[in-house]
């Protein structure tokens, strides 16, 4: 099951197509993180303005370096201990959608820790895209029950995985200053 799952998945990343699964989070939309028109298209169906950021997920330290090469010791020690889904907000990233990337040039990044999102992520050897499954405005979907139908509607893939599942937690958000300071956004 898992295994036909990640094989769908990886085909629609690889097609530039949208997805819908479930994170170690809340169910996100995803796209291919380096596409700058796979990430215009999570813009159109969240109705949001592409000036607003989103988050990526990587499958490990060694992908995020890819993508943020001034990663420092604490932020590294941090992700290497921490349980809980966390988020950081790292400045002047490289290689990525210019559209993801926040107008000050920063972007969220998320080590993933659910299995699914792991393999798939790392199958696919590139960062993907995840942002909430709802309009932008609209109340985050807790369960896939949850999930409006226009955005089911407006996927290219459902993962069906999961789908009974609820899941209220959100990440802890952090952010790196310019000056390397660890700043607490959300716990």
């Amino acid at each position: 099951m898992v295994e036909n799952e990640l094989k769908k998945s990886l085909k629609i990343l690889q097609e530039n197509k949208m997805l819908l699964y479930p994170t170690d989070t809340v169910w996100g939309i995803g796209c291919d993180a380096t596409s700058a028109a796979a990430v215009k298209k999570v813009f159109q169906i969240k109705q949001r303005e592409e000036t607003k950021s989103l988050i990526i997920l990587v499958d490990d330290i060694e992908m995020l370096q890819q993508y943020i090469p001034l990663i420092s010791k604490e932020i590294i020690e941090l992700l290497s201990k921490t349980t809980n889904p966390t988020t950081i907000i790292y400045n002047n990233p490289i290689g990525l959608a210019k559209n993801v990337v926040a107008q000050d040039n920063t972007v969220a990044i998320r080590i993933v820790q659910n299995d699914f999102c792991k393999q798939l992520i790392s199958l696919f050897g590139k960062p993907i895209v995840s942002t909430s499954a709802n309009i932008s405005g609209s109340e985050t979907p807790k369960s896939f029950k949850e999930i409006a139908q226009p955005i089911l509607e407006s996927v290219d893939y459902v993962v069906n995985l999961h789908r009974e599942e609820r899941n209220d937690k959100s990440s802890t958000i952090l952010k790196v200053a310019e000056n390397g300071e660890i700043i607490v956004l959300r716990k």
